[in-house]
């Protein structure tokens, strides 16, 4: 039997996904790049804190939260986590059984080709993006290290 919570999620997830393509969110544009540069070294501003939540929220947010497990796990503390251990989420046993660590370097690689970077696992997804992975991937820095752990 399906769970109807799970299957209502994914029902609006699928559907805010496919909304966001038919309104035209396509890659930024390279004035919005330019305006959420990241450097690694410093934090984001809260402009810029802004900005990359927005792009979190529209490329991720369909299935993932910062603070509750979704399609997908919850990504609060996702940096230095070990990748399938958040807990009270369901992976699939290759996530389960990796032994890869969140940091910028997994993630982007995650973010670009999920299933080149562990075969076998569930997220549909690829970011072609590099801006916008960084941005995200600044932003989940961001939300690891204001946040408790998983």
């Amino acid at each position: 039997m399906i769970n109807p919570i799970l299957l209502r999620s994914w029902l609006i997830g699928a559907l805010s996904g496919a909304a966001f393509c038919i309104v035209g969110y396509g890659n930024l544009s390279a004035n919005d790049a330019s305006a959420l540069r990241v450097n690694e070294e410093l934090p984001l501003s809260a402009a810029a804190l802004d900005e990359a939540k927005a792009l979190y929220q529209r490329r991720c947010g369909a299935c993932h939260s910062i603070e509750t497990n979704r399609i997908g796990p919850k990504h609060q503390g996702v940096f230095g986590r070990e990748a399938g251990s958040a807990l009270d989420y369901n992976y699939s046993d290759a996530l389960a059984q990796s032994d890869l660590i969140w940091n910028e370097q997994t993630l982007d690689q995650w973010l670009a080709n999920p299933e080149a970077t562990i075969p076998g696992q569930k997220m549909g997804y690829r970011l072609s993006s590099a801006e916008e992975r960084k941005v995200i991937i600044a932003y989940l820095r961001s939300q690891s290290e204001t946040s408790v752990a998983p």
